[in-house]
């Protein structure tokens, strides 16, 4: 053979050799990851869930018809800072040590557990390019690259000024896969709307959205705008602290009108965040980044909005707790919706990282969603989810005292259990598939004994499990005997 004929097939080799390594390098390339998190939006606030009639939200509905919709996917905690740190570090609140919305000013601060890694440490380990724009409220400081993971940062409350760093960003054509969290603030502008309609004025981060003229617009009264029966007696003493005047909660003097306006508000700020993620969505679409980019939605709590003459959240209704979770990577995953019980605290974090390719440490509590987003066959899920809370956010004073509670979730196939650290009557039990409103409290009814007991040890397990010291309190120190 002469020396150009090997020459040639030396060539032919090579370039072959190259082409099939490219072709290699193309499939196995890291996909980008973008976390997009509203504030205090509850599951169902979607047109895409509950219709166009109130609420429009078309990028969201595009998410989720390209994605698959988690219908039960609850809180950790249902109030931000604690939810938040638990979604970027994949633990419990009582792991991470941030239990309330702790502040600068506290005489009492939180101590955050910093030997717990976080989702940007984990991806800026891995090569990952990492930026995070908008609201942070995290124990730790965001703008730190040390402690945060986050190489480029910009926070701010103002939603417009979060999407257009995060499309800046797309734009400027990272030149290695990039995790991008845009943290967007409304609709918790509603805090402010509920204490203007009570005659306080406001300021609003995100732009006024002003006020409705005509009574025909306004959205009707939940289902469920009345009091659960039987109340555990911490809740109500809880809801005459919190809604006093001058607090953060000032609706104890609502009519139904004012209860129908803010529903309104509230369905006209999520309408203003969806505008925002559309900008993000479409920048993806141009720079030719959306099949290789996993987009992971959701909320950090939920909104009331009058359910159970209840506004904010911090409770454990399904209204507080409940929150939105759509993941959607195009052409790898089919649109689906799934009714698995999740909880965003502790299985978001394993998800990304499992979808990333990077290694799930074997001590995160939570579970991957990616063989559930993936339409693979699920022989066994997890059979209960639990949500955390400290309700101290009152401000008035029941016997000349500041009330606060502690307070347990636990949520099975069809019931929801809660337990509280005050009161004569602790314990909540609904029947959530005969009624999902949760307007009929069983935990004193004798034809459903045994289901309160088997949540009582649902809980138990959970606290041995993971180490909550407040569990046994609740249930060893101050659960009442039940005279059947």
């Amino acid at each position: 053979m002469k020396f150009q004929q090997l020459k040639s097939l030396f060539s032919a080799g090579l370039l072959l050799s190259c082409s099939s390594w490219l072709s290699a390098e193309k499939v196995e390339k890291k996909p980008n990851v973008v976390f997009i998190i509203t504030d205090q939006q509850f599951a169902d606030a979607m047109s895409c869930r509950m219709g166009d009639q109130f609420i429009k939200t078309p990028n969201m509905d595009r998410m989720a018809a390209e994605g698959v919709v988690f219908t039960r996917a609850y809180s950790n905690n249902p109030i931000s800072m604690p939810s938040r740190n638990s979604m970027f570090t994949g633990h419990y609140s009582h792991e991470t040590g941030i239990t309330r919305n702790t502040k600068k000013n506290d005489t009492t601060p939180e101590v955050y557990n910093d030997k717990l890694p976080n989702l940007g440490q984990y991806f800026k380990k891995t090569d990952y390019q990492t930026a995070y724009f908008g609201k942070s409220h995290l124990a730790y400081q965001i703008t730190n690259v040390k402690e945060s993971g986050f190489e480029n940062v910009k926070e701010s409350d103002n939603d417009s000024i979060v999407s257009n760093d995060a499309v800046n960003f797309i734009k400027s054509k990272p030149t290695k896969p990039f995790l991008m969290v845009a943290s967007f603030t409304n609709p918790h502008n509603i805090c402010e709307y509920a204490r203007e309609i009570s005659g306080r004025t406001q300021k609003y981060s995100c732009g006024e959205i002003g006020f409705p003229t005509q009574s025909d617009v306004l959205p009707p009264l939940p289902a469920n705008f009345g009091k659960q029966t039987d109340e555990p007696d911490g809740l109500s003493e809880l809801r005459t602290a919190y809604q006093t005047q001058t607090g953060l909660f000032p609706v104890s003097k609502f009519t139904a009108t004012d209860w129908r306006k803010l529903r309104w508000g509230y369905y006209r700020m999520i309408e203003k965040v969806d505008a925002q993620i559309g900008l993000v969505l479409n920048a993806l679409k141009e720079a030719e980044l959306e099949e290789n980019t996993l987009i992971v939605f959701t909320s950090d709590h939920g909104e009331c909005a009058g359910a159970h003459g209840w506004n904010q959240k911090t409770v454990f209704f399904e209204e507080s707790v409940r929150i939105p979770l759509i993941l959607n990577f195009k052409n790898k995953i089919s649109s689906a919706v799934s009714d698995k019980l999740v909880n965003t605290g502790i299985d978001i974090l394993p998800t990304m990282l499992d979808f990333a390719g990077i290694k799930i440490p074997k001590n995160l509590p939570g579970l991957s969603l990616k063989p559930v987003a993936s339409g693979q066959k699920i022989a066994t899920w997890r059979e209960y989810v639990v949500s955390e809370n400290n309700l101290d956010q009152a401000t008035g004073l029941v016997n000349g005292k500041i009330p606060t509670m502690e307070g347990r979730m636990v949520r099975t196939e069809r019931y929801k259990y809660c337990i509280y650290s005050k009161g004569n009557l602790r314990e909540s039990l609904a029947d959530l598939q005969n009624d999902p409103g949760e307007m009929i409290n069983l935990a004193t009814d004798p034809k459903f004994h045994d289901v309160l007991l088997q949540h009582r040890a649902i809980l138990l397990e959970f606290g041995k499990k993971y180490h909550d010291t407040q569990v046994p309190k609740l249930l060893e120190n101050n659960v009442q005997p039940l005279a059947f």
